[in-house]
């Protein structure tokens, strides 16, 4: 049996939905505006209880004063400085070994009255400083080579060596090289954004240093040994003998004094006081500081 809507519930359901859309019925219409139909419910949120701010004067830190994510880790801040003392070490030592014989030969030996590659304008002392010079030369060596290797392989582990030294295919670009090398000949200043992390010259140097410079003084340092050299007779042989591993020991320690006299330099452009401070805490905190 099919089921009918009384016709008082349709009448009414058809009244009210004339009303919603506006139609004319006996119902009222509301013609109020709407902005009259909200004023009450705005009141009563106005009259809600709000929550204070957590400000507090006295507790507030500036955010130039917030400390930055760490620059340098604590390993590569450790080796660092025990590196540069050990190098003022070889550095002091190796003139005082210089003075006992300045001038260089290339082949096994060399001497007084024998053709010579260089010869520097020192005075021969022959029995002055070198004694303690050897001493402090050999001592400093080994904490370099110790503390160098326990720089690259915590390198190695971390990879901050390909993270942070390897340069990427945008570094190598044309326009992207000579703008670095132009704005390190005017001694320019870096942003903060773009000093927080290494350019082309500075992964380039370091990789050099670390992978070619300092590996070719150890192999020659030994190569001057004659304990190794009677051991390993391959540490000389490669590089002509006993006289070319000296030069060659000597030039590549000029080229690790000027790379320590630059990074110096560029230190200071930078902000002596920024830099030296990320490589003591680990956090750069005196940004925008002028040299």
């Amino acid at each position: 049996m099919r089921k009918t809507i009384p016709k008082f519930a349709s009448r009414r359901f058809a009244g009210r939905l004339r009303w919603v859309i506006g139609g004319s019925t006996s119902m009222p219409r509301c013609t109020a505006p709407p902005h009259v139909l909200l004023t009450p419910f705005r009141d009563s949120i106005s009259r809600m209880p709000r929550a204070e701010s957590a400000y507090v004067a006295g507790f507030a830190a500036p955010i130039s004063k917030i400390p930055d994510p760490p620059r340098h880790s604590a390993v590569v801040r450790i080796t660092h400085w025990i590196n540069a003392l050990s190098f003022i070490g070889l550095v002091v030592s190796g003139f005082a070994i210089l003075l006992a014989h300045p001038r260089f030969y290339w082949g096994e030996a060399g001497g007084v009255g024998t053709p010579y590659v260089l010869s520097l304008p020192l005075p021969f002392m022959r029995g002055g400083p070198s004694g303690w010079g050897r001493n402090l030369h050999f001592l400093s060596a080994w904490i370099c080579v110790l503390n160098g290797s326990l720089y690259t392989l915590s390198g190695v582990v971390t990879r901050h060596f390909p993270k942070h030294l390897l340069p990427a295919k945008a570094d190598l670009a044309w326009g992207s090289m000579t703008r670095v090398v132009s704005s390190h000949l005017r001694f320019e200043r870096l942003g903060v954004e773009t000093s927080l992390a290494y350019h082309l010259l500075q992964k380039v140097t370091y990789l050099a240093v670390v992978f070619v410079l300092l590996p070719l003084m150890i192999w020659t340092g030994f190569a001057m040994s004659p304990t190794l050299v009677s051991i390993f007779p391959g540490f000389v042989t490669v590089l002509g003998g006993q006289q070319s591993a000296r030069t060659i020991h000597f030039f590549a320690a000029d080229l690790l004094v000027l790379f320590l006299l630059v990074h110096i330099v560029m230190v200071y452009v930078a902000g002596f006081r920024s830099r030296t401070g990320a490589m003591i805490t680990g956090h750069s905190t005196a940004r925008g500081e002028h040299p």
